[in-house]
Formats: C-alpha cells, structure tokens, sequence
C-alpha cells in the first residue's frame, strides 16, 4: 500500500514538499550555476571579482540575513516583489516557490564551485582547437567544454540538492513555516521538537533526510565515474 504507512500523512506531505522544492530550486539554478561558474573559470572581464563576491556571499551571509534581504526584496512591498505582484501576479513570500528561491540562493554557491573546478580542469588548447576548425564558442562549449565537465555538473547538480534539502534559515525566515505550503523537512522537524511528544515525527524525519542525502551522493558517484569512463575510452 502506498504510501507506506510508517510516515503519517502529514510527514509525507512534508518530504513530497521538500522534494519539490529540492529539486526546483536545484533544475532552475543549474543553468545560471554552469554560467557562473564558466564566467569564473574562463571570462575575462570588469567585475569578475564583484561577480565572485555575491556568488559566494550566501556562504558566508548568516541565513538569517539572507532570508531578510530576500523577504524585503521579493516581498509583496520590495523592490522585485512588488512589481511581479502587480504586474505578473505572482508571489514568492509566504509560498513554495519564494521556498525554492530560498534554497536555490543558498545553495548556488556549492553548485558554482564544483562546477568551476571541473572547467579549470579542462585543457584550454582542446577547446582551442575546436575553435580553430571553425566551431563557434556556443558549438565549442556544447560539443568540447560540456561533456569534459559533467562529472563537476553533476558533482555540482547533488550538492545543491543536498544542501536544498536542508535549508532552513533563510527559508523560515522569507517564507515562514506554514503547513503544506512552506513546511519543508527541516522546519517540520523545527515545529516538531516544539510541541511535547513530536520527537518520535522529528526521528522519523531525520531518518528520511539521511537517506535521500545518502542515495543522492551515491547516485551521483556512479553517475560521474560512468561519465568519466565514457570521456576516458572516448
């Protein structure tokens, strides 16, 4: 019977929500990670330095603070918040997505460092000879750089899954703690360890995220020495 029936219905809804918010925050900040981390590696440009900076600065930030910045920001009074709000009714504070937002945030800079590392391990001169048989740099990236550098896309890709799946800060404070809308695993076991009895739901909790966690790394061991076999006999 699904499903199993050693998680309540709530505590199910709370690992369905985390799931979902996992794996949108990590889909929709992969291409701007791979961007990222490209511009970092290889660009040459004003502003590098800055770029590196607010990358970065979610690291270092307390969530905290993070949370706040995005809450007045995205907010339905902040700057971005209020425009989307009026104009393309669509609002992040207070909902799963400004919960995806939150965690994408957070979780960029774990992305962005895997994946720089693997391109700074790419030998420019394959690129540059592709580039002198007449590939453009768009056909260049796709057909030389990209498959060089999956195991550090994928490497990059688990990470901020992982570290999307256990956001809380910056998430509890931008978006709250609001049952089926915003409840995620780590601010589920939060309001569970509040209320007397709740410690049995928050073990049960911990142990899912401790298995998605471990299945995630794993899976993304064999995915990236498959891909760098593949490279290897190519």
């Amino acid at each position: 019977m699904w499903p199993p029936d050693w998680l309540s219905a709530a505590e199910w809804q709370v690992v369905g929500l985390s799931l979902k918010v996992s794996l949108w925050a990590t889909l929709c900040s992969l291409p701007f990670g791979i961007a990222a981390a490209v511009a970092l590696a290889r660009g040459r440009f004003v502003g590098k330095s800055l770029l590196n900076v607010l990358v970065h600065l979610p690291l270092v930030l307390p969530p905290v603070v993070t949370g706040y910045i995005l809450l007045l920001t995205f907010g339905r009074r902040g700057a971005l918040g209020g425009f989307l709000h009026e104009h393309l009714d669509i609002v992040l504070a207070f909902r799963w997505t400004g919960a995806a937002l939150a965690a994408a945030i957070m979780a960029f800079p774990l992305m962005v460092r895997a994946i720089r590392l693997a391109v700074e391990a790419v030998d420019p001169k394959l690129e540059q000879a592709a580039a002198t048989l007449g590939a453009s740099p768009v056909l260049v990236f796709f057909t030389v750089t990209l498959p060089l550098i999956l195991p550090g896309v994928i490497a990059g890709t688990v990470l901020a899954f992982a570290k999307a799946m256990g956001e809380f800060g910056a998430t509890i404070t931008f978006v709250s703690n609001i049952p089926g809308e915003t409840r995620t695993i780590p601010s589920a076991i939060y309001a569970f360890l509040q209320v007397p009895g709740g410690e049995d739901s928050a073990l049960r909790l911990v142990i899912v995220s401790v298995i998605v966690a471990v299945g995630a790394l794993l899976a993304s061991e064999l995915l990236a020495r498959r891909v760098a076999g593949r490279i290897g006999r190519s």
